[in-house]
């Protein structure tokens, strides 16, 4: 059986409704293998750009946040943690690959917040382990994190154009990111591409992440 088709603000209104009760990883999973977003209904929330990832605000309250994110063939993410909050990601357009890691330790625990989820940042020697990758596309698996699996990296796999769907439970401003070669960890302030459909970086606002990423052994 196929996934319900939903507008856009019909896939948050019911997200919505999930507010009276308190919000858990596997009943919003549940709702977004239900589900899948009509495209047309995306539209003004889709830009892309050979130069960067977009991350596109939908909805904002203090639940929930949702966003459209819009890839361009050989983005990525960096290595990042979603501040020990909840999350989940479909994809309705094109493939990802997620890599999870997991924490083992590092120069600077006494900045942890919650043990090997968040931190202050500022380890110069640390230690990720790389676990298992999860291929995501239209119809296919939702990934979740959650406070055990908290740390991944977005990788867009072929030559599509990808658009994912991300939900947060509750809303982050910042995470935790993390560069393996210099074995060291900063925090991140995030920012939109576009708001409710308005974009709003100007041209010398623009931080391009790496133009290409190495595909993964066996990816869809």
């Amino acid at each position: 059986m196929g996934r319900k088709l939903v507008s856009v603000a019909d896939f948050v209104d019911t997200l919505k409704g999930f507010e009276s009760e308190p919000i858990t990883r596997d009943r919003v999973l549940h709702y977004c293998l239900e589900t899948a977003v009509d495209r047309a209904s995306l539209a003004c929330y889709t830009h892309f750009r050979p130069d960067l990832y977009t991350r596109n605000l939908i909805y904002r309250d203090a639940i929930f946040e949702v966003m459209a994110l819009c890839w361009s063939p050989g983005q990525r993410t960096p290595i990042h943690t979603h501040n020990g909050q909840l999350g989940w990601m479909s994809v309705e357009q094109g493939a990802l690959a997620v890599i999870n890691y997991k924490w083992l330790g590092c120069n600077a625990s006494d900045n942890q917040n919650v043990s090997g989820m968040d931190c202050l940042a500022g380890a110069t020697e640390l230690d990720l382990d790389r676990r298992e990758v999860q291929e995501c596309f239209p119809g296919g698996p939702v990934n979740a994190v959650d406070k055990v699996q908290t740390i991944h990296q977005v990788v867009l796999q072929g030559k599509e154009p990808a658009i994912s769907i991300h939900v947060y439970s509750r809303p982050i401003d910042s995470c935790v990111a993390f560069d393996l070669d210099k074995r060291s960890c900063y925090r991140r302030q995030l920012s939109f591409y576009s708001k409710y459909g308005d974009v709003v970086v100007e041209a010398g606002d623009l931080s391009p992440t790496p133009a290409t990423a190495t595909p993964l052994p066996g990816a869809r």
